[in-house]
């Protein structure tokens, strides 16, 4: 802290000797305007940085702030103390515990150059003379506990000369110049001499030179060894700060094995019957988030805690790992499900707490955050279930840290922005709209950044607002937007049927510019999709800019860029960027971050979680990630769609499968949800499960299509048989999956999954030949031919003449080479949700295609697809309450 010449040179010193025996060793400067805090969170992050071994604090602190010297030295952790200053290091040098603690590298140089003159210490009598707590109090113990009998002399010590004429081993560290005489000296004595004084001299240059504590002309005549200054004790005490930390990496390497994290597990309590999700999500204590944080190796720096349980993780820690290898990369599927889904997120979490708390591998979970829409409406929360659970889940289920809330912000400000520019546009001449865009501050006219870009995308190359023709001025104030090509729709994270249609702009003051439009839920905003496939702040800035929201009169595509509104966004979305952080019931971490629809968009968590995860748990270790829906559809996607983007390939794919979702696609009744299940599905029957067993070889199919190994997760519920389960994982087997095996996760925690997660072991390990299903420069038509037929088993697709001029348009846009995110029913491979099992020979209609410029890809819809769900006759809500008393949240599930 500060810039003391001496501190500097002593530092300098140190950076010198660390650099000649291969440590590495980093100088850092705070200003002498620096604060107590400042020190303090500057040593918090050396202290969490496992790749820092050691570090000191020079002393004294150069601040023109009044900073606590005692505080700062206490707050260095005790295992990086390598100065051995911290009242714990000190404490345990005072009771003798010499090999658990660091000794100050003076008194410890010292020891060692009384050791290099061959005299026993055992039995001596020392005499010590100064107190401080840097040399003369932990020289003291330090002799005591080598044996010597010890003598602490001091300024208010009557008999100093006395005392001195009986020690067998001096050590000097008074800070007087020559204050002890050579004839106090005990003939045969050690000399050490720590002092370091300035006397006048006039033969220097300097006028003055450098002498000890000890009269060493005359000391040297009786001392039997006698260190001088300066060249004693100095280079000594550089000499043992290296020795020091040296012992500390020691002690890192002994302690930690590379690339293996030190994580607590926590132990679950199973009990049967298995009770409510909410009550075990209670009976878990979870651990502090700032200790997860740690556990998986991120700096404090790097982690902004929102309570106890949740943090957002900086963008900075992926920049630091950047040279770390990544883990293998899991992705979690399904077969078709029934309307009750089939447990990908309880497969997930149980998939990483067998990896993590049973094999002890270091493994990261990476999930969706769900809307809130569900979460009231039928379907219920989204955190797993059983003893796989993303905890608290009335967190998971909720706010979290605003994620979406910000996204609504974003998305409506957007829509704000359109509406808000077509009435301006309607009622303003093109000088006065100009007037209004770029106006004149303290007699100044600029135009602003964003604005610069839209006059480049127009072929105007000016910067002067005066120097515009009027048909510059024309085509930079018009955007012109068609209303009927409006595609971009206000959201809100409510379920709500009666926003799917609405009529705004009916006030007078909108002076009878009315519109029909519509609310759709928040997750389907191209915004959220945007955050879940943006790779950083800069990238997310530039898809926002892109996303087309319309287009003008003149067919041409109007971007959010073109509203000015790029910017806002990216500063709303700011924080929503940063992966969130929480963990499982049995301890394992987890990122939530992203939740995009799984039909109209790619229904993935987001990339950047996924690239922090990987570097996080290093090349041994796994991240398992979930796709929606099943492998038709969301699997397909996070192939076609997330790796495209993000550049990472896959090594495993978990397909789980019930039997209760075989028993449907071999011909059972329907499944409804909120109704009991029909016999068919809680007794045994073989044969259906057989007929069934075709949409999983279809889906275990189409995860070979990509070329990457398949195994499938049995979720067993407690209706299955014995008999069905090993059908299941024989049908699996014969279809070519690399292992199925039955799992009890949802009962009974990781440890159900345990022979799920060595398959993804042994399967990790197996030769992967990750392949993308369709070259991007394919034609649109194409491309959804492709997906269509390999994929779903379609015989061909039929595009109806609304999405045939989609096609036309997007193609003379510039649209046509982005990917494809097909928006089909998830209850069927084909478009027809009633169709089970397999189905071949069928015509996918395409009823429309729509673009999400932005995130980057086009989604042709088959058949009607709801962008905002409605409430059932009796939605979940009925069962949620707040306890007044503990301020617990009741009825979720």
């Amino acid at each position: 802290v500060g810039n003391r010449d001496d501190s500097n040179l002593y530092i300098n010193m140190k950076l010198k000797a660390a650099a000649e025996i291969g440590i590495s060793a980093n100088h850092i400067k705070l200003p002498n305007t620096a604060t107590e805090a400042d020190v303090l969170k500057c040593i918090a992050s050396l202290n969490a940085d496992p790749a820092v071994h050691g570090f000191i604090v020079q002393l004294p602190l150069d601040s023109d702030k009044p900073i606590n010297t005692e505080k700062i030295t206490n707050a260095v952790a005790p295992e990086k103390d390598v100065d051995g200053l911290s009242s714990i290091n000190a404490g345990k040098l005072s009771r003798g515990d010499l090999g658990d603690c660091f000794i100050p590298c003076t008194p410890k140089g010292c020891m060692e150059l009384i050791r290099q003159t061959g005299v026993q210490v055992t039995g001596k009598r020392a005499v010590v003379i100064g107190r401080s707590k840097i040399v003369g109090a932990p020289m003291h113990d330090l002799l005591l506990w080598n044996n010597a009998t010890v003598t602490t002399c001091h300024s208010k010590t009557s008999t100093l000369a006395e005392e001195v004429g009986k020690a067998d081993i001096l050590v000097v560290a008074a800070g007087k110049a020559e204050m002890v005489k050579g004839e106090w000296i005990k003939p045969g004595a050690i000399v050490i001499d720590c002092g370091i004084n300035h006397v006048p001299d006039s033969t220097k240059a300097s006028g003055k030179r450098v002498v000890g504590d000890v009269a060493y002309n005359t000391a040297k005549e009786k001392a039997s060894y006698i260190t001088p200054v300066p060249g004693g004790v100095g280079p000594m005490t550089v000499a043992m700060l290296m020795q020091s930390t040296v012992e500390s990496a020691q002690r890192f390497l002994e302690k930690f094995q590379p690339g293996k994290w030190a994580i607590q597990y926590n132990q679950l309590n199973l009990k049967m019957p298995v009770p409510s999700d909410i009550e075990i999500s209670r009976s878990c204590v979870p651990k502090p988030i700032e200790q997860v944080a740690s556990e998986v190796g991120l700096l404090p720096d790097e982690v902004e805690p929102y309570g106890q349980t949740k943090a957002k993780v900086q963008l900075s820690a992926l920049n630091r790992l950047k040279n770390q290898p990544d883990g293998k990369y899991v992705v979690v599927t399904g077969i078709t499900p029934t309307p009750l889904g089939e447990g990908k997120s309880t497969t997930t979490v149980g998939l990483v707490q067998a990896l993590g708390a049973h094999l002890h591998q270091n493994v990261f979970a990476c999930v969706r955050q769900p809307s809130q829409g569900p979460t009231f409406g039928i379907k219920g929360g989204a955190a797993g279930g059983g003893y796989c659970q993303v905890v608290p889940m009335e967190e998971f289920n909720l706010h979290l840290t605003g994620d979406i809330h910000a996204i609504t912000a974003a998305n409506n400000l957007v829509a704000a922005a359109i509406d808000a520019r077509m009435f301006h546009e309607m009622t303003q001449s093109d000088q006065a709209l100009y007037n209004r865009l770029v106006p004149s501050v303290n007699g100044v006219r600029k135009f602003s950044d964003i604005q610069i870009r839209r006059l480049q995308k127009l072929g105007i190359n000016k910067t002067d607002p005066a120097a515009l023709t009027k048909e510059e001025v024309n085509a930079f104030v018009r955007l012109d937007i068609d209303p009927g090509t409006i595609t971009w729709q206000r959201v809100l994270d409510t379920n709500d049927r009666f926003l799917r249609k609405i009529t705004i702009g009916q006030s007078p003051t909108e002076k009878g510019f009315s519109r029909t439009a519509q609310f759709d839920i928040t997750v389907s905003s191209e915004i959220m999709a945007v955050l879940a496939l943006a790779d950083g702040l800069d990238d997310m800035k530039r898809r926002f800019g892109r996303m087309v929201v319309a287009s003008s009169k003149k067919g041409q595509p109007v971007t959010a860029d073109d509203l000015g509104v790029t910017g806002a966004l990216a500063v709303l979305m700011k924080d929503a960027i940063k992966p969130n952080l929480m963990q499982t019931l049995e301890g394992t971490p987890v990122f939530v971050h992203a939740g995009p629809f799984a039909n109209i968009a790619h229904g993935n968590s987001s990339v950047l979680a996924d690239k922090i995860a990987l570097k996080l748990v290093g090349k041994d270790g796994f991240v398992v990630t979930e796709a929606g829906f099943g492998a038709d559809i969301g699997m397909e996607k996070f192939f076609d769609i997330k790796c495209r983007y993000s550049g990472l390939r896959p090594h495993v794919v978990v397909l789980v499968a019930t039997v209760r979702a075989l028993k449907m696609h071999g011909g059972g009744p329907a499944v409804t949800a909120g109704v009991p299940l029909p016999k068919e599905y809680t007794e045994e029957n073989l044969q259906l499960v057989a007929n069934g067993c075709s949409n999983l070889n279809k889906q275990i199919q189409n995860a070979r299509l990509f070329g990457v190994p398949v195994v499938v997760a049995v979720n067993a519920f407690k209706t299955d048989t014995k008999a069905e389960l090993a059908l299941v994982v024989q049908k699996a087997k014969e279809a070519g999956a690399f292992d199925a095996m039955e799992c009890t996760h949802w009962a009974d925690g990781g440890k159900g999954a345990l022979a799920l997660a060595r398959a993804v072991q042994r399967a990790s390990q197996a030769p992967s030949n990750f392949r993308f299903l369709y070259n991007m420069e394919l034609p649109v038509v194409d491309k959804i031919r492709l997906i269509a037929q390999q994929v779903y088993g379609a015989r061909d697709i039929e595009l109806l003449p609304e999405a045939q001029e989609k096609v036309t348009i997007y193609t003379k846009q510039g649209f046509g080479n982005l990917p494809i995110c097909m928006a089909k029913t998830h209850l069927s491979l084909s478009h027809d949700p009633e169709q089970k099992g397999a189905p071949t020979g069928f015509v996918l209609p395409i009823r429309d295609i729509r673009a999400s410029v932005g995130a980057g890809f086009l989604y042709p819809l088959v058949g009607t697809m709801s962008t905002m769900p409605g409430l059932p006759t009796r939605p979940c809500f009925y069962d949620i309450d707040l306890d007044p008393v503990s301020g617990g949240v009741n009825g979720l599930f």
